[in-house]
């Protein structure tokens, strides 16, 4: 079972201790999104585990316990932007990520550290230009801490509409994208980066900017030294590539504060569900309840049957 920890949330910045005590337990519960009062009792001990998939734009609080992952393959999906307070309006300061970005990567590798520079968005601050000299400088101050970087485009969901009407912010029209994908490739090859593009986007073979797994079973293969069975994610948009796994977030709980964020219903609603936050409890807010439901969850993927061959090593 591949973990993913998780798209819904940011994990590492807000409920590390949580997850640690999930890894002590052996289990988390988790409720379906679509259904509140059905709950998933998801195994996290190392046999039950092929790899955990973080998602974050701030591992400090998971750092110093890192140490606890020693028995699972993992990495990061580490997203690293260049906009200010007024986009992402909670975050520490860039020069601070950057500074725990390299922490991560020595502690962990930088096989296990992948930079997200996304989502890409433009508006009379955040033109192209910007983009194209930020992201230099932040490629140039991760080289040799990381191997691969990802680029996604904004999608103006309707729960955005409204910070995106007040900063006029809007997506790349698709010659926007063809002249950032070619910049970025660049810059990207010229600090021993390799650039990929989010699913939605169809790559740019041209500049060798192709679509990017962000769950990768083959990494989680080289990560593991198991070859890992898992299909395509069927829950992920059509053109993602992503192999399956199973999320242990909850929506509307990051407190990231990111106007462009998909996973909060609204402003205030991650701070009211935070109140109901017990890292002793196997759910991320709350208790269960007397109606709930659990099942036990038997995720997708899975370790090589005997006789499956693994050859490789990361480079």
């Amino acid at each position: 079972m591949i973990i993913s920890a998780s798209r819904r949330t940011d994990i590492p910045a807000y409920y590390a201790d949580w997850f640690f005590n999930g890894l002590k337990q052996g289990f988390v519960l988790a409720r379906n999104p679509m259904n509140a009062r059905q709950v998933s009792k998801i195994p996290l001990s190392p046999e039950a585990v092929d790899c955990v998939v973080f998602w974050t734009k701030n591992p400090q609080p998971m750092l110093a316990g890192l140490r606890r992952l020693a028995a699972y393959p993992f990495y990061f999906q580490f997203t690293l932007n260049a906009y200010g307070e007024d986009i992402e309006t909670r975050l520490p300061g860039k020069n601070e990520l950057i500074g725990a970005f390299i922490r991560l990567a020595g502690l962990a590798g930088p096989d296990r550290v992948l930079w997200r520079y996304d989502p890409i968005l433009l508006n009379g601050r955040y033109t192209l230009a910007y983009h194209i000299e930020h992201f230099e400088k932040i490629a140039r101050a991760l080289r040799g801490h990381t191997k691969k970087a990802t680029i996604s485009f904004i999608t103006l969901y309707s729960k955005i509409r409204e910070p995106a009407r007040r900063l006029n912010m809007r997506a790349p029209s698709p010659g926007e994208k063809d002249m950032l994908a070619g910049n970025l490739s660049n810059i990207a090859r010229e600090n021993n980066l390799l650039l990929e593009a989010c699913a939605g986007e169809r790559g740019w073979p041209a500049y060798g900017v192709l679509p990017a797994r962000c769950i990768d079973g083959d990494l989680i293969a080289k990560l593991s030294g198991r070859c890992i069975t898992a299909a395509k994610d069927k829950n992920q948009r059509p053109a993602c590539g992503c192999a399956a796994s199973v999320d242990i977030g909850a929506y509307n709980t990051c407190l990231n504060g990111c106007l462009y964020c998909y996973a909060n219903r609204g402003p205030g609603v991650a701070e009211k569900n935070m109140k109901n936050h017990d890292p002793a409890s196997p759910l991320l807010t709350g208790h269960i309840r007397g109606h709930d439901v659990i099942h036990e969850r038997a995720g997708p993927g899975g370790k090589a049957a005997q006789g499956c061959l693994f050859s490789g090593e990361l480079t």
